[in-house]
């Protein structure tokens, strides 16, 4: 071998260089991933809330062993258990056969939430031919987006008696859509004139609900009426029993491919079900593990706040509760302890590439996107993962061929964006950041590739069992 080919070899061992997932897959592995992708589809389109991906998520849990766990409940080793907080958060995990203050846990933590239009608690009002229902935004959206798409209306409805009802209407092909107007071109001068977040206001986004006339009554609101006497033959709902509802509308759009070669899936709600996802069948496949777990939280996109979101005290009680079983100190266990933050991050988007910073963005099909630190500006709200801790999970992925990228949400100045990340490593459990790039996040319409799904995928699985 000459020296110059031994100089290039050196070389290209020095330098780092994102790889293509399909310029370095295997023909079998590119099969591996499209399969996985056809499962996650049917996530995505059966988990349109937190609800939703709380039931499935408990049924692919029971489907794989697991239990119900409940404070008070004894464990031993090899236990699969899973815990529901209040139908809107669900925490899986498997105790492992090692000591936990010597190894601690290996956590994975995602939400599942996204973006979407809450109904206000007072929400009717007729005006004009429409009967409308007045909204609330949830979470960090472009108001524009949700204009002139068709929405399904999902979440609870606790009636007069204490019941509690379940609303689902918009997703079958025979059933109804709902849908918010925007205004015409040809009148939409001085709307246009206006900056991107004033194009539409939140009281704007008023969802047309009905417009038939309730002909016997002398109510003056009649297409109200009739809605509402529909509602009530149909659930048994009546208007104050909204008061005490959890009702919002969701794109009623199904996940698609994209693309002729089919790379690409376009969905509602991979914020951040494309990592929610490959976080539970990783665990529920994770063999000869320590004790790992999946946190799969609510609220992340408007703060984590809540009884369901991380800032909650039940998860760290949780895992004070699992490390009495076994006369484990929390505090050591804890500081022992490893997660994976798992949320999604901006993938760099060359129609806009002037609000990214190129070298230091994921790029999509490159693979598992890892993140050092989140926050804004400088690392404002971010967690900002230790060199220890990057290059432990960096040397595991090498080691066992995962396919990974560094990532930055935008230009410093520009991007940014918080996750649970921080709450975590508030218990002393040392955090990383890695998630699947996105394009057009928190549009009623995102768009992921397969490959960076898959490496998501296998990271997890790789962390939990090694």
């Amino acid at each position: 071998m000459d020296n110059k080919k031994l100089k290039d070899d050196l070389i290209k061992d020095l330098i780092y260089k994102k790889k293509n997932f399909f310029d370095v897959a295997s023909e079998k592995e590119i099969e591996n991933c499209f399969n996985f992708a056809e499962e996650y589809k049917e996530f995505l389109n059966a988990c349109k809330t937190e609800r939703e991906a709380c039931k499935f998520i408990v049924n692919m849990a029971k489907e794989a062993g697991f239990k119900e766990f409940k404070f008070g409940d004894k464990l031993k080793k090899g236990d699969k258990r899973y815990f529901v907080n209040r139908e809107k958060s669900v925490v899986l995990f498997k105790i492992g056969n090692t000591n936990l203050e010597e190894n601690g846990m290996r956590l994975i933590g995602a939400h599942i939430d996204s973006p979407r239009i809450d109904l206000k608690q007072n929400p009717f009002y007729e005006s004009d031919g429409f009967c409308f229902l007045k909204t609330h935004y949830y979470g960090g959206i472009k108001k524009y987006q949700w204009t002139t798409i068709p929405l399904s209306l999902h979440g609870v409805v606790i009636v007069r008696d204490g019941s509690k009802v379940e609303i689902n209407i918009g997703e079958n092909e025979d059933e109804p859509v709902f849908y918010i107007n925007d205004l015409l071109p040809h009148l939409a001068q001085n709307q246009m004139k206006k900056s991107g977040g004033e194009l539409i206001s939140g009281e704007q986004l008023n969802i047309v609900f009905g417009g038939k006339i309730f002909k016997d009554t002398s109510i003056n609101e009649k297409i109200k009426a009739n809605i509402l006497t529909i509602l009530f033959e149909k659930y048994g709902i009546r208007e104050a029993d909204f008061m005490s509802a959890e009702l919002c509308a969701v794109p009623s759009m199904k996940a698609r491919d994209v693309g002729l070669d089919r790379v690409f899936i376009a969905g509602y709600g991979h914020d951040d079900k494309s990592c929610a996802y490959p976080a539970v069948k990783a665990i529920l496949e994770a063999k000869n593990s320590d004790t790992v777990m999946a946190l799969l939280v609510d609220k992340e996109e408007i703060g984590s706040e809540g009884s369901t979101g991380m800032k909650c005290k039940v998860y760290e009680d949780l895992i004070d509760e699992i490390c009495a079983n076994f006369n484990a100190l929390p505090r050591k266990v804890r500081a022992k302890s490893k997660c994976l933050s798992a949320d999604v991050t901006s993938a760099y988007d060359p129609n806009f590439a002037e609000v990214y910073e190129k070298l230091n963005s994921a790029i999509i099909s490159h693979g598992v996107a890892v993140k050092k630190f989140t926050g804004a500006r400088g690392k404002s709200d971010a967690s900002d993962a230790s060199a220890e801790l990057v290059g432990e999970i960096k040397k595991l992925f090498d080691d066992k061929n995962i396919l990974w990228q560094t990532s930055e949400l935008g230009k410093v100045d520009i991007g940014g964006g918080g996750t649970i990340a921080k709450y975590v490593a508030g218990l002393n459990i040392d955090t990383l950041d890695l998630g699947v790039p996105v394009i057009s996040m928190h549009a009623p319409y995102e768009l992921i590739s397969k490959a960076d799904l898959y490496s998501a995928y296998q990271a997890f699985k790789t962390f939990n069992e090694n």
